[in-house]
């Protein structure tokens, strides 16, 4: 891996991102149910089907979210110093970078997405941080993604990485093979690294609706049982809690129960590769 001056030297000038607005996307629609401004007229009409089909305000989306910042400060505080987080999709108010940074300053991050506006809003975010970078890629081609420069210029997989499939697993078909795909991910990260998966469970009806407009809209989306989620932490140690609905992966206050749907649309949780 270059040092940072080398790094610095290297970045290359950016190239103009295009950006298809009558095509919907999968990090346009989320950022569409969460309110926010970097959207077109496409993704909010997905964005409103979904809420008619899973009226949950966005929570489960909020509740997905919140996972990450405890996630991710947890393995900071293992000394987890470098992620590469995959489906990173548009950047909201808490940052993988900006959560780890402020355990360990050094953290290195490179996020990763499929849709160009994420590298377009990135780039902006993203100016005077030499540590953090974005990737155009796509989580079904791991050869082209972890061969990229930017992530071979930026993390050393033969230190402990923190991996993060962060509500992206999920949009990956049976016939795409996601139980492979994980497994090629797993295989690059080293002794001590980290996986960090959520993904969209079927335990409830309101889930199942939702499932049914995801793969309308945008021809992909499927949810998933509780236990086909924990087989894509095969071979890893659980941090406790192990795979649970997302609330109760180390809150930080009480969690009421039951559940409501929000609360149930997401299971996930952290795993870490045995060392040698």
């Amino acid at each position: 891996m270059a040092d940072d001056m080398e790094w610095t030297r290297s970045r290359p000038d950016p190239e103009p991102v295009e950006i298809d607005t009558s095509v919907p996307s999968i990090a346009r629609v989320y950022d569409a149910i969460l309110g926010g401004k970097d959207n077109y007229p496409v993704d909010q009409e997905i964005a409103r089907r979904v809420a008619e089909a899973f009226p949950d305000g966005g929570e489960g989306a909020r509740t997905n979210r919140r996972l990450l910042v405890r996630a991710v400060r947890h393995m900071a505080r293992q000394g987890i110093d470098q992620f590469l987080d995959i489906g990173s999709g548009l950047p909201t108010a808490r940052n993988t970078h900006q959560i780890a940074q402020e355990v360990a300053p050094g953290a290195r991050v490179v996020y990763v997405d499929n849709d160009p506006i994420v590298l377009a809003h990135g780039r902006a975010l993203l100016e005077d941080d030499e540590r953090t970078v974005v990737v155009t890629a796509d989580i079904r081609e791991p050869d082209t993604l972890l061969s990229h420069p930017d992530v071979t210029g930026m993390l050393d997989p033969d230190r402990p990485v923190g991996l993060i499939l962060n509500a992206v697993v999920h949009h990956l078909l049976d016939e795409e093979d996601p139980d492979g795909l994980v497994e090629v991910y797993k295989k690059w990260l080293g002794p001590g690294g980290y996986l960090l998966l959520t993904h969209f469970c079927s335990s409830s009806p309101q889930a199942r609706g939702l499932e049914s407009v995801l793969r309308q809209a945008l021809g992909r989306g499927q949810l998933r049982s509780m236990a086909r989620i924990a087989a894509f932490f095969e071979g890893l140690e659980l941090v406790e809690p192990g795979v649970v609905y997302l609330p109760y992966w180390q809150p930080d206050e009480p969690v009421t129960a039951p559940l409501d749907i929000a609360g149930l649309l997401v299971a996930g949780g952290l795993g870490r590769k045995p060392r040698k």
